[in-house]
C-alpha cells in the first residue's frame, strides 16, 4: 500500500528489453534521486509514477525493476528514460498523508488543460468511460502516483458516449516536488481511483443484481 505522497523524483536511466521477444517486458535502471534506499530490500515494493513495482536489484543510489509487457500496455512513463515520481511502500508507523493507494493503475487519462491560475495551476484530465463513476467532487484520485483532490467533475454525453473530465488544483509545492510540472495538453497520465469508492461500487452492483 501507498499514500500518494511522492517521496522523491527519480530518473529512469536506462530501459533494457528482457528476453522473450515482442511479448517480453523491460528492466528499468532507476536513479533514486532523494529517495533513501538503506531500508529497501530485494522484493520490496516501490511505486513508480503510481505503478507498484518490485525491486530486483539495488545499490546505494539506484535500483532495478522488471516491468511486464502487460504493465507497459496499461501504463505510461515506464518505457523510456526520464523523471518519475517515487514512493516506498507504506509502513504501519507512518502518517497517511494522502489516501490509501494500491499502486495498481486503473486506466490512462488525457490532459485536456494545464494552465496557471493565480499562484496555482489548474489540471483538467479526461478519464476513461469506465472510471467516470468513481470520480466525485472533493473525492480522491491518483495521477502519476500523486494523491490529489477532485475540485470539479463534468460529464459530457451519456451512456457509452459519456466523456468525464475532472479538474484539480495544483499548489506550487506539488508542482515543485513532482513530475506533474512536465505535463502538457495531450499527455497521457496514470490514474488510480479511490480504493473505498471501488469497494462501494462493487457492493452496490452485487446488491442490485441480487434483487
Amino acid at each position: 500500500m501507498f499514500t500518494g505522497i511522492v517521496a522523491a523524483v527519480g530518473k529512469i536511466a536506462s530501459v533494457t528489453p528482457l528476453e522473450g521477444g515482442s511479448f517480453a517486458g523491460v528492466r528499468l535502471d532507476i536513479n533514486a534521486g532523494g529517495l533513501p534506499l538503506a531500508d529497501v530490500a530485494l522484493g520490496d515494493s516501490i511505486a513508480i509514477n503510481g505503478a507498484c513495482m518490485t525491486v530486483v536489484e539495488k545499490d546505494d543510489s539506484s535500483f532495478r525493476v522488471d516491468v511486464s509487457r502487460e504493465s507497459l500496455n496499461r501504463t505510461v512513463g515506464l518505457d523510456k528514460a526520464g523523471e518519475v515520481n517515487l514512493e516506498k511502500a507504506l509502513t504501519l508507523n507512518e502518517r497517511l498523508g494522502g489516501h490509501l493507494v494500491s499502486g495498481h493503475v486503473d486506466g490512462l487519462g488525457v490532459v485536456r488543460k494545464f494552465e496557471p491560475v493565480g499562484e496555482s495551476w489548474e489540471l483538467v484530465i479526461e478519464a476513461p468511460h469506465e472510471l467516470a463513476k468513481f470520480l466525485a467532487y472533493k473525492g480522491s484520485i491518483v495521477v502519476n502516483g500523486v494523491s490529489l483532490t477532485v475540485n470539479r467533475v463534468t460529464d459530457i454525453g451519456a451512456g457509452k458516449d459519456l466523456v468525464c473530465q475532472f479538474s484539480i488544483n495544483l499548489i506550487p509545492h506539488t508542482i515543485s516536488v513532482t513530475t506533474l510540472k512536465h505535463l502538457a495538453v495531450g499527455h497521457n497520465v496514470n490514474l488510480e481511483v479511490d480504493l473505498i469508492a471501488r469497494y462501494v461500487e462493487r457492493m452496490v452492483s452485487v446488491g442490485a443484481a441480487g434483487k
